[in-house]
């Protein structure tokens, strides 16, 4: 309790000064792009699934959010070994092993979807294929040199020569 101690002398009220700890929560996004298959057609097939286990390992806040790139899970844990109890259950690590594209499709990472506000997620280029070709470089630039041309004799319009 701290006190004002010039109020204290006049007869004023005292002011009482609370702290307050807060707790911070975390969230976390897992973003789903589309690929072979549409996003949105993974996340009806494991919503259920992923929303259970976020409530039963202690979730305190949710979200999904459907954009024209995919879509993206929020969680909002307390501490980051729920998190990671959640992320290490059986039917999480399935949901996200059944991402439309496994190898690009999948962003996984703290904080909230899209990140700084934007509102597109960070697309990952692609990988190159055994078949990919090179482009070639640029081709030198043709050097024409005027000063040595010299006037050809034209024929006036009009006259056959």
């Amino acid at each position: 309790m701290l006190v004002d101690l010039d109020s204290a002398k006049s007869g004023c009220r005292v002011r009482r000064r609370r702290r307050t700890i807060a707790v911070v929560a975390h969230w976390w996004s897992i973003e789903v792009l589309h690929g072979e298959v549409s996003a949105f057609r993974w996340q009806k097939q494991h919503d259920s699934a992923l929303i259970e286990a976020a409530l039963t390992n202690g979730v305190r806040d949710g979200a999904w959010h459907a954009d024209r790139w995919g879509v993206v899970f929020e969680v909002l844990f307390d501490t980051e070994e729920q998190w990671e109890a959640f992320r290490g259950l059986p039917v999480v690590r399935a949901a996200l092993d059944a991402v439309p594209d496994p190898v690009n499709g999948l962003l996984i990472y703290p904080g909230r979807g899209g990140g700084a506000g934007a509102r597109e997620p960070r697309r990952p280029k692609p990988a190159p294929s055994a078949g990919a070709v090179s482009l070639p470089g640029p081709a030198n630039e043709p050097y024409l040199d005027l000063t040595d041309l010299v006037q050809r004799d034209i024929a006036p319009r009009g006259t056959h020569a």
